[in-house]
C-alpha cells in the first residue's frame, strides 16, 4: 500500500529546457532527506505532456537508479494515445519502477465505458502495480467511486487512486465504496490541503505539489496527526492554507512552485517547457512574500 506523504516531483531542467540531472538528484535527495514515503516522477507538475518519449524513458531510468529504493518510485505513463501508455509503463516496469500513475485520457470528454476500456487495457498488459489518476478538471472526465470500484474488483493490480478532486466528499465516497471490498487499495488527494480530512474519513495521504516546497512540513504534519497534537497540526494546517496561493501564481501553476523550490535555497531555475513561460519579477517578489508569510523562509 502506498502511504502517507507522496510528492509528485517537478522536473528540473536547465536555461535551455533540457533535463538537469544534478539539479534533479539534488532535490531528489531533498525530499527522501526530508521525510517523504514516496515520489512520482512524470506528473502533472512534472511536465510529462510536455516531454518526449525519448527524454521520459531517460529521465525514468535515471530517477530509478538515482532513488537506488529508498522510497516508492512512482512512474506517470498516461496520456492519449493507448499504445504509447502501454509502451512507457511496460518500460516503466522494467526498469524497476514500484507503480504506475495514470491519468484519464483528456481533450475529449468520455463516458465511463470508454475510460473503463482504456484502464482495462492497460491493466492486462502489465503486471506492474497501477494508480488511477482522476483529475477532472483537467481531462473533463470523473472517474466515479463506481467505476473505480469495477476496475478494482476485476484488476489485482489496480492498487490505487490519486484523486485530485476539489470536494472531499467525492473522495469519502471512494474511499467507503472501495476499501469495504480492497482495504489495502490507496486512497490519496492530490489537493494539498486535504491531507488530514483524506486521514479522517479513511484514507491514506496525500501526493501533493507543495511537498516539492516544504517536504518537511507535511512530513511533520503527517506525525503530529499520527500523534494526536492537534496544536502542531492546526499549525501545520494553518501554513498549507497560506502556501496553497502559490498555485495562483502562475498559469500553469508550475513555474510558480519551480519558483518557490528555488526560492527555499535549493540550487535549480526555475524553467519550463515551452510554451510554458518564465516567472517575470512581479511574480517571483509574490512567491517571496507568500513563503515569508508562511514563516518557511526568513523575513
Amino acid at each position: 500500500m502506498f502511504r502517507g506523504i507522496l510528492s509528485p516531483i517537478i522536473t528540473v531542467l536547465d536555461e535551455q529546457g533540457r533535463l538537469d540531472f544534478k539539479g534533479n538528484e539534488f532535490h531528489i535527495n531533498r525530499l527522501i532527506d526530508n521525510g517523504i514515503n514516496g515520489i512520482l516522477f512524470l506528473g502533472s507538475i512534472g511536465e510529462f505532456f510536455a516531454l518526449s518519449m525519448e527524454e521520459k524513458k531517460a529521465f525514468i531510468t535515471f530517477a530509478i537508479k538515482t532513488v537506488n529504493k529508498r522510497v516508492p518510485v512512482l512512474i506517470g505513463t498516461g496520456g492519449t494515445v493507448q499504445e504509447e501508455v502501454i509502451e512507457l509503463t511496460r518500460f516503466a516496469e522494467q526498469a524497476g519502477a514500484d507503480a504506475a500513475v495514470v491519468i484519464s485520457p483528456y481533450y475529449f470528454k468520455l463516458g465511463p465505458e470508454t475510460i473503463y476500456r482504456y484502464y482495462a487495457n492497460l491493466a492486462r498488459s502489465t503486471s506492474l502495480p497501477i494508480m488511477l489518476y482522476n483529475f477532472p478538471d483537467r481531462t473533463a472526465s470523473d472517474l466515479t467511486p463506481e467505476l473505480v470500484l469495477r476496475l478494482v474488483k476485476e484488476f489485482d493490480n489496480i492498487v490505487g487512486i490519486k484523486d485530485t478532486v476539489d470536494n472531499i466528499s467525492h473522495t469519502r465516497k471512494v474511499i467507503q465504496l472501495v476499501k469495504a471490498q480492497r482495504p489495502d487499495f490507496s486512497v490519496l488527494s492530490g489537493f494539498d490541503e486535504y491531507l488530514i480530512p483524506n486521514l479522517m474519513a479513511g484514507g491514506d495521504g496525500v501526493l501533493c505539489g507543495l511537498t516539492n516546497i516544504v517536504p518537511q512540513l507535511f512530513a511533520g504534519l503527517m506525525n503530529a496527526y499520527a500523534a494526536k497534537d492537534l496544536d502542531k497540526v492546526a499549525a501545520a494546517q494553518a501554513k498549507i492554507s497560506l502556501l496553497m496561493n502559490l498555485y495562483d501564481v502562475s498559469q500553469p501553476f508550475i513555474a510558480g512552485i519551480k519558483g518557490a523550490v528555488a526560492a527555499m535555497g535549493v540550487p535549480i531555475v526555475p524553467a519550463v517547457k515551452e510554451p510554458a513561460t518564465e516567472l517575470t519579477t512581479t511574480q517571483l517578489q509574490t512567491i517571496q512574500d507568500l513563503l515569508k508569510k508562511a514563516a518557511v523562509i526568513r523575513s
